[in-house]
């Protein structure tokens, strides 16, 4: 049966147009694209504690638990996010900024040193210390000063996502279903996606990125109590390295106990192991297990290159919304694996 002449006119017309005026929203709404991500994400993180408020307030004020909810997020979420990127901004800069004065000879010289201790265990090692330290602060600086320099641009960014984030826990469940009704997929794959995206977000947000936090944030303390310099920015190093199997946060421990051994300081040096034996392993085989086996199936060598790929390609949002961006490809692959099971 063929398609009459102006019926086929008439859809291309309608596509064109349904296309234009896509892109044109595009262009509209590109520049809020990172912070309308951000709510989404921590809406999709704590609804269940929207539901709990809602369901305890009084009136079941929808209005009320959204503000109460976005007020909870901004005291124990947001604000220590932001003190810690400042901490850590502000010790890669400095490490970036000695490498460009005449200090860097001296750090050049204690990095050879520290090389050559690990060359009296492992002789084949070998590795520009020097350089890895600097390139390392480079990167920081780059990804994080951009979120202090443009302060204005920053802080409409920043009131954009809580707008969205009050609107996303007040019209969520609105949202979802408008989602759901205009896809072209069958209705229980598009509710099939949506609740396992939104259980892998969770699981990556609260169990490998949490663990990961909890490990750096343990980490600096221990240095900070036995004297290291720069204990924020080592933490962030260990809670990277914690994404790494196999390595942890053995990645800065091992390098700091050698060093004090080093200085001869060697009791100081016992209390440094035994603090990530008992206080980061702690984490490792009691807190992460419990907390990682709440849907999160995903490799954490995968987990480790979302962060770092979307790190470099989000910026600091990369750290969540890497994994996230991992999360929806691995549950249209199982939607696509069962389908294929199916015919």
């Amino acid at each position: 049966m063929s398609i009459p002449a102006h019926k086929i006119f008439e859809s291309i017309f309608f596509f064109a147009i349904l296309g234009g005026s896509g892109y044109l929203i595009w262009q509209l709404f590109s520049p809020f694209v990172g912070a309308i991500a951000l709510a989404a994400i921590i809406v999709t993180i704590c609804y269940p504690m929207y539901e709990n408020i809602l369901r305890k307030l009084p009136n079941k004020s929808a209005s009320v638990a959204a503000a109460l909810s976005l007020l909870i997020v901004l005291l124990v979420v947001v604000l220590p996010i932001v003190v810690l990127a400042s901490f850590i901004l502000t010790e890669a800069l400095s490490i970036y900024a000695l490498f460009n004065t005449s200090d860097h000879l001296t750090i050049i010289e204690s990095l050879s040193h520290f090389e050559k201790l690990i060359q009296t265990v492992v002789p084949t090692f070998t590795i520009d210390t020097a350089n890895v330290v600097q390139q390392a602060a480079g990167f920081i600086v780059d990804h994080l000063i951009n979120i202090f320099a443009g302060t204005a641009s920053t802080l409409f960014l920043f009131f954009i996502a809580l707008i969205a984030s009050y609107y996303f826990f007040k019209d969520g469940k609105y949202f979802t279903t408008y989602l759901i009704k205009i896809s072209p997929l069958n209705n229980v794959d598009d509710t099939r996606i949506i609740e396992r995206l939104a259980l892998a977000v969770r699981s990556v947000a609260l169990g490998t990125v949490l663990v990961a936090i909890i490990q750096g944030s343990l980490t600096a303390l221990g240095l900070t109590i036995f004297g290291f310099d720069r204990a924020i920015l080592l933490g962030c190093v260990a809670a990277l390295g914690s994404l790494i199997p196999g390595v942890g946060t053995t990645i800065v421990f091992v390098p700091a106990v050698a060093y004090l051994v080093y200085t001869g300081t060697y009791l100081p040096a016992l209390a440094l192991t035994l603090w990530g034996v008992l206080a980061v392993g702690l984490v490792d085989n009691i807190i992460g297990p419990r907390i990682m086996s709440r849907g999160n199936n995903m490799h954490p060598f995968l987990i480790l290159l979302a962060v770092l790929g979307g790190i470099t390609l989000f910026g600091p949002l990369g750290f969540i919304l890497g994994p996230v961006i991992l999360s929806l490809f691995m549950v249209l692959l199982e939607l696509y694996h069962a389908h294929i099971e199916e015919t």
